[in-house]
C-alpha cells in the first residue's frame, strides 16, 4: 500500500488537496484525510508536489522502425528508461513504413515484455500499405481474438510511401477494423499516418461520404507537420480526433508547428479539447526528403519525453491550464482508445501516477501501483539497458 499525503491532485481536472490511498494496482480511496494504523503502508508526503495521471503515449514503435536510408537506418527497440523519462505508463506500439522486413509478431511480443517490465501495453495491427500485413489474416480477426491489439495502424495516406489505397479499400479495412473492435470490447480505431499531399483529410473525408462510418472511427497522426495540414486540422478536428506529433519539431521547425502553439491555436480555433493528442512517434525515424526528387536528406529519431516537454511548454510558455493540457496526453487518449482503466484519477482507476514539483520535473512515477521512480531516481530498466 501506498499513501500521498495533501497532495494537489489533477485527475486531470482539479480536485484540490486531497490524501489519496493506493493497494495492489488500483487507487483504492481518495479523501480529504485518510489514517493507516496496524497496516504495512509507505507514506508519501507531498509537500506543494501535483499528481496526475500517467501519461499515455498512443503511437511509438516499439520494436523499432525507419529503413528509408537503407538497413543501417532501422531504428532500435524502444527502452523502458525511455518510457520512464518521459513520464509514460501506458504505451500503444505501432510497426510503421516498413511492412516488408518488420513483422507483426515483433511488436506484439515487445508489447508482452513492456509488461513483464512494468508499465502497460497495447498495440495496432498492421503497417503503412493496405491489404496491411496482419497475424491472423484479417485485421478484424486480429482485434478480435488478441488481447493486446486494439486497432490497425500506421495506414499511410496522403503520402508517397503509401500505397494509395482506393476509397473502397479504405473504408472496408476501416468497417473490419470497427467490427473486430465490436466483436472484442475494443477501441477498433484505424490510426492514419498523415503525410504531405495537398488535401490530406480528403481520403477520409471520401471513405466517410461514400459509407456508414464517421470520422470518430480514424485517428490521423502527425497533423502538425506542415502549414497546410494544420490549416485542415482546423476545421477537420471539429469533427474527429487529429493528433499532434511532439518529437519532430526539434529537427523540422522550418516545417512544422510546435505542439504546445498547436494545441492553443487548435482550441482558439473552436477544436474540442477533447478531440486532441499528443504522441510522440518515439523510436520511429523522422525522415526530410526532397519533395521535388524523392531524395532522402537525413534521418533523426524521436523520443518519448517529447511530449512531457510539450506539455510544460504548453503551459510555461502558452500560458495553458495545466489541467486542459494534461487531457492531450491522459484522458482524452484513454477515451479514444477505450482504455477504460487509464487516463484518470480516480477510485477503481489502476495506480498510474506522476508527481511534478514546483518546476513541473517528475520526482516519483508509480505504474500499476509500483515505484518506477522515486525521489528522481530510476528504479527500473529493461532487461539489457546498463
Amino acid at each position: 500500500m501506498i499513501l500521498i499525503k495533501e497532495v494537489e491532485i489533477y485527475s486531470p481536472d482539479y480536485i484540490g488537496k486531497k490524501d489519496l490511498l493506493v493497494a495492489g494496482t488500483k487507487i483504492i480511496a481518495i479523501e480529504d484525510k485518510i489514517e493507516i494504523k496496524d497496516i504495512d503502508c509507505e507514506i508519501i508526503n507531498s509537500n506543494g508536489l501535483k499528481l496526475t495521471p500517467g501519461f499515455i503515449d498512443a503511437h511509438v514503435h516499439i520494436a523499432g522502425a525507419g529503413g528509408e536510408g537503407g538497413p543501417a537506418t532501422r531504428t532500435p527497440e524502444l527502452q523502458l528508461s525511455q518510457l520512464i523519462e518521459g513520464g509514460v505508463t501506458t504505451v500503444i506500439g505501432c510497426l510503421g513504413t516498413d511492412g516488408m522486413t518488420r513483422n507483426i509478431e515483433s511488436v506484439l511480443m515487445k508489447v508482452k515484455a513492456l509488461r513483464e517490465e512494468g508499465v502497460s501495453a497495447w498495440m495496432y495491427t498492421g503497417a503503412y500499405q493496405v491489404p496491411t500485413p496482419t497475424l491472423m489474416g484479417d485485421v478484424g480477426r486480429d482485434i478480435a481474438l488478441i488481447e493486446e491489439i486494439i486497432g490497425v495502424g500506421e495506414i499511410a495516406i496522403s503520402d508517397h510511401r503509401s500505397s494509395f489505397p482506393s476509397t473502397n479499400e479504405l473504408i472496408r479495412l476501416t468497417e473490419h477494423a470497427r467490427v473486430g473492435g465490436m466483436l472484442g470490447n475494443k477501441a477498433g480505431i484505424v490510426n492514419i499516418h498523415m503525410g504531405d499531399a495537398k488535401n490530406p483529410f480528403q481520403p477520409i473525408i471520401d471513405a466517410v461520404e461514400k459509407s456508414e462510418l464517421n470520422y470518430k472511427q480514424f485517428f490521423p497522426t502527425h497533423c502538425n507537420r506542415n502549414d497546410y495540414i494544420f490549416e485542415d486540422a482546423k476545421e477537420y478536428g471539429k469533427k474527429g480526433w487529429i493528433d499532434i506529433t511532439t518529437s519532430s519539431y526539434p529537427y523540422f521547425p522550418q516545417y512544422e508547428i510546435k505542439p504546445s502553439k498547436a494545441l492553443k491555436i487548435l482550441l482558439e480555433s473552436g477544436v474540442p479539447l477533447e478531440n486532441i493528442t499528443f504522441t510522440s512517434d518515439a523510436n520511429g525515424s523522422l525522415p526530410d526528403f526532397d519533395l521535388k526528387t524523392g531524395e532522402l536528406l537525413r534521418l533523426e529519431m524521436g523520443l518519448p519525453k517529447a511530449n512531457l516537454t510539450e506539455v510544460i511548454d504548453a503551459v510555461k510558455e502558452e500560458n495553458l491550464p495545466f489541467e486542459k493540457v494534461l487531457k492531450v496526453v491522459t484522458e482524452n487518449p484513454a477515451t479514444i482508445l477505450k482504455l477504460k482503466n487509464k487516463g484518470k484519477i480516480e477510485v477503481g482507476k489502476d495506480a498510474d501516477i506522476l508527481l511534478f514539483d514546483e518546476n513541473y520535473d517528475i520526482l516519483h512515477i508509480i505504474a500499476n501501483g509500483e515505484f518506477l521512480k522515486k525521489d528522481n531516481k530510476i528504479l527500473k530498466k529493461g532487461a539489457y539497458e546498463k
